[in-house]
């Protein structure tokens, strides 16, 4: 390093490398966070890459199987911090779905790896919630003698706290993980009961978990206007508008994927997902105070942003806040993701809190036409490359390919026969099946490219399909539920969800559910179109197409149509055409 010119302190380098190898780097542009001449700098980019290749691949408990003693561990916690239970959501302080090994903290306690749950710890009891993807998971992963395993919609954590949890109890919840709307949930039991929520200046679990990472610092860098589409002034001219019709000087954001697309930046910190880990408050006149650690910064970003995005130390967002509700200013805020000390915050010291949505999360959500047609080129070279994967799977003798072997071209689901009834399965050792004549085996993947985020599932038959697979297969019309009503049949999931543009393959507001969605569909948003069957402890069937929503050609009164954006084969073996 000396011979480089680098003058940074050994011991902040090793924080930085540690941070990146929390994080989900795929490549060695993190080299530049050093030094802007490190990733060139042949024998420094080595010893630097072997670094963060040695804390990368340490292990951090995760994945360890002491769930037990981790559970009484922090029961221990509890009774010292005068606590007679804890909650634990999946989610992290963005309240998102994309956790960073960090915040991994449902997986450590419990040992459920979904992407979708919580857990509830009680003095003698505790249970862990689920929806209806990932059930068979979850009695896979997780010991019923230690957890309860219960359907969040069926049996929610509400009426199991009303059950459960006694008078005078104090239930600790982390302020910093759940949205004002979450805490509501919280807090109505435990009136009911008349037991007491509160909330705690530190996580509990982080205070027992040993290894813990620590929080990822994947470099971000500038996402260019040739995918984009549009610049990041512009964007922050029509947020600045949107705020202005709500009668808002200024917004939170939370969510990741809301600031990188305002920002047209785009990091490391999550796998699977280029999403740059921060906070901002947008102000009414298109300014941006970005609340980040300077760290993850790539040389180049600050001139991209230009003078009006204002970078801020992460733990300096209490003191603008502050300063905000001092002032009395309007704040819009999303109490659906908003993490809830914020909302206190804003609340407590005399702000006018205005509920409503994310700003971005609709704009976002409708590409421009660089962003579909980016989209589409994205598509066509993941549909050559499943196209290719599928016509090797069709070459290979029945029986010959494992679930493993065909993982390898992809971060997948790979589910053969009745793994491919758990809606979320992720293969290991240890579940390995082969694909066996007869059976079925469903494929679920998709990619991260700069231009576009693919998702598509294909269902195929080893061998020939059995009646039973033809029928089901085939019921999985456009209409998607109404000919497997007609059998006395379902899936326990949505039919479809948002995706975004280079950034979350789950995307809202926009969703095809029979909970609803959080806003009418719009030309410009992308779908998943994945109606499903599964037979648990047999087969599992799901076909997934993105669609694009588009304007009905000659069609009056604002009908809407789809354009289909997947390009990949469908096994015709499993049409049955008499149904």
């Amino acid at each position: 390093m000396a011979d480089a010119g680098i003058e940074t302190p050994i011991d902040e380098v090793e924080a930085l490398v540690q941070g990146v190898a929390a994080a989900a780097v795929l490549d060695r542009h993190w080299l530049r966070l050093i030094h802007p001449d490190a990733e060139t700098n042949g024998a420094l980019a080595e010893r630097l890459e072997a670094l963060r290749q040695a804390h990368a691949e340490a292990p951090d408990g995760i994945d360890a199987p002491q769930i037990a003693d981790r559970l009484a561990a922090l029961r221990a916690e509890l009774a010292r911090r005068g606590l007679d239970g804890f909650v634990v959501p999946l989610s992290d302080e963005h309240q998102g779905e994309y956790v960073a090994r960090r915040a991994q903290r449902l997986a450590w306690l419990t040992g459920f790896t979904g992407s979708a749950g919580m857990a509830i710890v009680l003095a003698e009891r505790a249970a862990l919630f689920v929806d209806g993807r990932y059930t068979l998971q979850a009695a896979a992963q997780v010991d019923g003698a230690l957890y309860e395993h219960r359907h969040i919609t069926d049996e929610p954590a509400d009426a199991w706290l009303r059950s459960h949890l006694s008078a005078d109890a104090a239930l600790g919840y982390d302020p910093r993980l759940h949205s004002a709307h979450g805490r509501d949930r919280l807090a109505a039991p435990c009136q009911a009961v008349g037991a007491r929520l509160v909330a705690c200046e530190d996580n509990p679990i982080d205070a027992v978990w040993d290894d813990q990472p620590p929080p990822p610092l994947g470099p971000i860098g500038p996402h260019p206007v040739r995918f984009a589409g549009v610049e990041t002034g512009e964007k922050r001219q029509t947020i600045a508008a949107r705020l202005a019709e709500k009668g808002a000087a200024a917004a939170v954001l939370s969510a990741p994927d809301s600031i990188a697309w305002l920002l047209n930046v785009r990091g490391a910190d999550v796998a699977n997902s280029p999403l740059p880990h921060s906070f901002a408050i947008v102000h009414g006149e298109g300014d941006v105070d970005w609340f980040v650690d300077r760290r993850k910064l790539l040389p180049e970003v600050p001139a991209h942003l230009g003078n009006a995005v204002k970078v801020q130390a992460p733990d300096s967002m209490a003191d603008v806040l502050d300063g905000l509700a001092e002032a009395g200013t309007a704040v819009l805020i999303d109490e659906a993701a908003t993490p809830v000390w914020m909302v206190d915050r804003l609340t407590e010291g005399g702000a006018q809190v205005i509920r409503g949505t994310d700003p971005c999360a609709l704009p976002k959500a409708c590409k421009n036409e660089v962003e579909l047609a980016g989209i589409r080129a994205a598509h066509r070279r993941d549909g050559a490359a499943l196209t290719r994967f599928l016509a090797w799977l069709a070459a290979a003798p029945p029986g010959s390919v494992t679930e493993l072997d065909a993982v390898g071209p992809f971060d997948t689901i790979s589910g053969a026969g009745p793994n491919g009834a758990i809606v979320h399965y992720r293969v290991t050792a240890e579940t390995n099946r082969a694909l066996e004549p007869g059976t079925l085996y469903l494929v679920d993947s998709g990619g991260q490219y700069l231009d576009g985020t693919t998702d598509v599932t294909r269902t195929v038959a080893i061998g020939a399909p059995e009646p039973e697979h033809r029928d089901r297969f085939t019921r999985l019309d456009t209409l998607a539920r109404q000919f497997l009503w007609q059998a006395g049949l379902d899936y326990d999931h949505g039919t479809g969800h948002g995706v975004g543009h280079y950034l979350n393959v789950h995307e809202g507001p926009q969703r095809i559910s029979r909970l609803g969605s959080g806003a009418a569909l719009a030309p410009g948003m992308v779908v998943s179109n994945e109606p499903g069957y599964y037979k648990t402890g047999a087969y599992g069937i799901r076909i997934e197409n993105l669609v694009a929503v588009t304007e009905a050609d000659g069609a009056d009164s604002g009908f809407l149509g789809f354009e289909t954006l997947t390009l990949a084969p469908i096994d015709r073996a499993l049409i049955e055409p008499a149904c």
